[in-house]
């Protein structure tokens, strides 16, 4: 045994001659290669920092090389230098499947867009988790807001205050009133409030609560206050909607989801509250508290299929009967040998058929005008609202609206800009991005597509992630549109007028939700 030196490592004691050898000719091949064109000819080379700790995992031909320039447009500022903290990687945007690099004017190109240039997109009336705004103008304007400026935005919001801005805005980083209306745009009302749970989405969420402290998981008493306090801001709501102060408003269960509209709204002159995804289980319960409503994705279906005696979903026999539908074999003289089903198999065909649309899109149930009252009683005693067992027992369901309400909490989206490199042959170009999380409601994305259409001079492009189960919303209800009665007395529902004008029009997203947006020269273009 040798003694311990310290300092001394006998089997690190100098690189191995092989490692020594292909570093010299990583070397000579790059000082061999040609510099990449300059985009600024005055501008000064940068060299890539480090050179001699390039990520041996890494493209040599992503990379760039010693003594090369990052290529920038003329019109793109120069940006200092971003290095990510030491053991994490640079952020970089999603790359769009199967396309090329992305342009620095068209950021996010959408392949196979679903649509043509237009001044306006329809509404979507699903919750987004996350959106992605990419653009070659940096989002500087969103950072780092000032205390005047925060506190601008909350009275904004509480006032309903609506900001109208110019087409272009010259200096973004230099505008309060855009900074302020960004603030206002981010803000919703949530209850209950549990800062330690993360309360949407609740579908799917069993796993990121659980471990979570629950004290009234097992305390009856908590749990009945907690309902008690939950059944006032739900009333609470639906008098706001009512009176066409809050435009609209989510409940969201462990199992489903509700969105409930204001009269005016999506196309319809009555309030109405789309349920999605439904059991038979809970059909069957509303209707025995009296509650009509239809399933309009059943019922556009057996319109358009050819067959006859097509079963709805709730078990009445369309078109013949089955006596008629036997008729010609009495013509025929051969009724007595074939066997007629008796009522129990017609019964089980038809519960077959109903539940074959359980969980599924098609499941989607319109409830409307005064049933929706019926439905938040309902709603209200249903003691299946709330989960019995697992991580989410006994939490009251997640109230989101965009305006205040008795008992909700004043929350934030989370809103962060990076400046990333993207790679551009053997270059790197500057890609400015905006990323927003949270449950981003409808209003939220057409109010944020507003203020970046002026401060990213009509162009921009973003990635929207869908909360799946509440897509199936763009389902279009109605049939009959009066923009004229849709506007009236919505003007006070604290809704932007273009924003309102938006939500007004009948749904055409059918079971689909925009899934990327873009804005080229001030016209959208989107694909679902």
């Amino acid at each position: 045994m040798c003694a311990a030196v310290p300092g001394y490592s006998p089997g690190f004691k100098r690189p191995p001659e092989t490692l020594r050898l292909k570093r010299k000719r990583a070397r000579r091949s790059e000082a061999a290669s040609p510099p990449c064109p300059q985009a600024d000819p005055a501008a000064a080379p940068r060299p890539f920092p480090r050179p001699g700790r390039r990520n041996p995992f890494s493209s040599l031909d992503n990379a760039p090389r010693p003594g090369t320039a990052v290529h920038r447009p003329p019109d793109t500022p120069e940006l200092q230098e971003q290095r990510p903290p030491p053991g994490s990687q640079a952020p970089r945007p999603p790359p769009l499947a199967g396309t090329d690099p992305p342009d620095l004017h068209l950021p996010v190109s959408t392949p196979d867009v679903s649509s043509s240039p237009s001044t306006e997109f329809p509404a979507d009336w699903s919750i987004k988790t996350r959106l992605l705004f990419t653009s070659s103008q940096p989002f500087t304007w969103a950072e780092h807001l000032k205390a005047q400026e925060e506190a601008q935005g909350f009275a904004q919001h509480c006032r309903a205050t609506s900001i109208n801005f110019p087409q272009s805005i010259q200096e973004p980083k230099l505008s309060t009133e855009l900074r302020c209306a960004f603030q206002q745009s981010l803000i919703y009302w949530l209850h209950p409030s549990l800062p330690w749970l993360q309360l949407f989405p609740r579908i799917g969420a069993d796993r990121k609560i659980a471990g979570k402290t629950s004290l009234w998981s097992h305390d009856e008493t908590l749990q009945q206050v907690l309902m008690s306090e939950w059944s006032v801001s739900f009333t609470s709501l639906y008098n706001l909607l009512k009176a066409k102060l809050c435009p609209y408003f989510y409940v969201c269960t462990y199992q489903f989801t509700v969105l409930f509209r204001a009269a005016g709204l999506a196309g319809s002159d009555v309030i109405t509250a789309v349920i999605s995804p439904t059991t038979r289980g809970l059909r069957e319960a509303m209707r025995n508290e009296g509650i009509e409503f239809s399933l309009p994705l059943v019922e556009e279906t057996r319109m358009n299929s050819p067959e006859t005696g097509k079963n709805t979903e709730d078990g009445e026999e369309q078109g013949v009967s089955d006596d008629e539908s036997f008729s010609w074999l009495e013509e025929m003289g051969v009724q007595d040998k074939i066997k007629k089903p008796d009522a129990i198999s017609i019964k089980l065909r038809k519960e077959k058929n109903e539940v074959q649309v359980d969980h599924k899109p098609e499941s989607v149930a319109l409830v409307k005008g005064t049933n929706t009252f019926m439905l938040l009683n309902f709603l209200i005693n249903c003691k299946s609202l709330v989960a019995a067992a697992g991580p989410q027992a006994g939490l009251p369901p997640t109230l989101l609206s965009p305006v205040a309400f008795r008992g909700a909490t004043m929350q934030m989206l989370k809103a962060r800009s990076i400046n990333v490199k993207t790679p551009v042959h053997s270059c790197y170009n500057d890609i400015f991005s905006l990323e927003i999380t949270g449950p981003v409601m409808p209003h939220c994305l057409h109010t944020l597509t507003m203020l970046l259409k002026s401060a990213q001079r009509g162009a921009f492009s973003a990635v929207l992630y869908t909360h799946e189960p509440t897509a199936v919303f763009n389902t279009n209800t109605e049939r009959i549109l009066n923009k004229e009665t849709m506007w009236k007395d919505l003007t006070k529902c604290g809704l932007h007028l273009k924003t309102l004008d938006q939500l007004i029009q009948l749904p055409t997203l059918g079971k689909s939700s925009i899934r990327l947006l873009e804005m080229r020269d001030y016209a959208y273009i989107w694909k679902s």
